[in-house]
């Protein structure tokens, strides 16, 4: 998988067409093949997600894979351990490559999606996210270099 990543990742750069690139999470009204936003005052399983940085420069989230069940919702408690600002994304693999590449053309760019959180050093969050269908999603720090440092995981939903 994480070759397949790195071959979009150099086919978009490189400006090569890329089959099934959606629009990058920015649309609130469209439904989205990885679900949608949670209600917070329904039941949901609760994930935390750590955001860090390692001494060798990678950047990673722990856990980076998480398996959940069709129609679940999930409080994701986001907690940012690390010394550098990281954001939370979840949507498809080819959205979040497709939203990276405009991130490096404005990477202070402010996220107001449901399914998106940014967050600086020592600050916690959270995202509440029902997922409608069975697949495997993607989650991604989009800060420029930080999703090509590792900070990128996997959610498979069955």
């Amino acid at each position: 998988m994480r070759t397949n990543t790195a071959f979009i990742i150099g086919a978009l750069m490189s400006g090569l067409a890329v089959p099934a690139l959606a629009d990058a999470g920015h649309s609130h009204e469209e439904a989205r093949v990885y679900g949608e936003p949670g209600d917070p005052s329904k039941p949901a399983k609760t994930l935390t997600v750590r955001m860090k940085e390692a001494d060798d420069g990678r950047m990673t989230f722990e856990p980076s894979k998480i398996s959940i069940k069709r129609g679940e919702q999930v409080r994701f408690v986001l907690k940012n351990i690390g010394e550098l600002e990281h954001e939370f994304v979840v949507a498809t693999v080819e959205d979040n490559l497709k939203h990276a590449i405009e991130m490096q053309k404005n990477p202070d760019m402010e996220h107001d999606d449901p399914n998106a959180k940014r967050l600086k050093p020592g600050e916690n969050g959270e995202i509440v996210w029902k997922f409608t269908q069975a697949g495997t999603f993607d989650f991604s720090c989009l800060i420029p270099g930080h999703r090509e440092s590792g900070m990128y995981g996997t959610i498979v939903v069955k």
